[in-house]
């Protein structure tokens, strides 16, 4: 297959692609009603539950990915400065741990506040 076939595969590829995105989405959205209207419930008064730690979540994962990030620099330029080229996976896997310590905390503060909350009601 030359370039100019590729071309043309690709773009009818994405836009069926983005096509069958967009009718799925529609199809569960509409489905999701149907099943909401067969259980009783009234689809309009319906709305999402509110989220109050989620910008709590986001900081400490972006916090902790950061930290993961910048000990990585420092570990490679210090630590293994014999070969730069072959400590790709210091990277990711610092940012990977320090990301989920940030989301463990997330969920310790969160757990910590409702149970706090819980106990000020009763």
């Amino acid at each position: 297959m030359d370039t100019g076939n590729l071309g043309i595969m690709a773009g009818i590829i994405i836009s069926l692609g983005l096509f069958a995105m967009i009718f799925g989405i529609f199809y569960l959205h509409k489905r999701e009603k149907m099943a909401m209207v067969e259980r009783g419930m009234d689809p309009r008064s319906y709305k999402a539950q509110p989220a109050p730690y989620q910008n709590l979540k986001w900081g400490l994962l972006l916090i902790g990915a950061g930290l993961g990030l910048f000990l990585a620099y420092l570990l490679d330029n210090t630590v293994f400065t014999s070969n730069h080229n072959e400590n790709e996976a210091i990277y990711f896997g610092l940012i990977a741990i320090f990301g989920g310590l940030g989301l463990v905390l997330s969920y310790r503060i969160e757990k910590k506040e409702l149970y706090n909350d819980n106990n000020k009601t009763e």
